[in-house]
């Protein structure tokens, strides 16, 4: 029985990636969704940064490609701090990049913020509507806290699963404010 749920995870896992392209929280303007030119830097990039090996659920990589130059912002927890690096020069490594400015942002390594990320993670990913945003190398929705304040970044499928991802936010204790910037695409 269990192999079977295992299994069962698994293909919707690969069903939710080949829908909806790359299992990311980047916007879905630079994810992938629907006929992308994989030649094209911006392509390029978006790929470079999802395959870094520590971006995670609690970081938040975005970048705008403006001929050759490249801005990327974002954040990303201390633990995770060389993916700041790597991301940079990732993207310089890109034929036709020719400037890189790197406006990433580590975040302070704060143990309460610690806290508030696992209570965060486990009060949205638990809601049955919500836990299949978790599968894939990289979770679609991004939970990003600074100073006791949580962000919410990403790409969800409807309003309504929007509005249960911000309502289990709201849910965690000790939390100062929740924004809920989830993109429905």
């Amino acid at each position: 029985m269990k192999t079977r749920l295992i299994i069962a995870k698994g293909l919707l896992a690969l069903g939710l990636v080949g829908l909806f392209g790359f299992a990311t929280g980047i916007p879905a303007a630079r994810a992938g969704v629907g006929s992308v030119d994989k030649s094209s830097l911006d392509y390029k990039v978006h790929r470079e940064l999802v395959t870094l090996p520590w971006y995670g659920v609690f970081d938040n990589l975005e970048y705008q490609v403006n001929g050759g130059k490249v801005v990327l912002s974002g954040q990303v927890v201390s633990e995770h701090s060389q993916t700041k690096n790597d991301a940079e020069n990732a993207v310089k490594r890109i034929p036709g990049v020719t400037e890189v400015v790197n406006n990433i942002e580590v975040l302070p390594p704060l143990p309460f913020d610690n806290d508030i990320r696992r209570a965060e993670y486990r009060a949205i990913f638990s809601q049955s509507t919500l836990g299949g945003y978790s599968m894939g190398a990289i979770p679609q929705i991004h939970i990003i806290v600074h100073g006791g304040h949580v962000t919410l970044e990403g790409t969800v499928m409807n309003q309504m699963d929007r509005n249960i991802a911000g309502i289990a936010a709201n849910s965690v204790s000790d939390v100062f404010s929740v924004t809920n910037n989830l993109k429905i695409g």
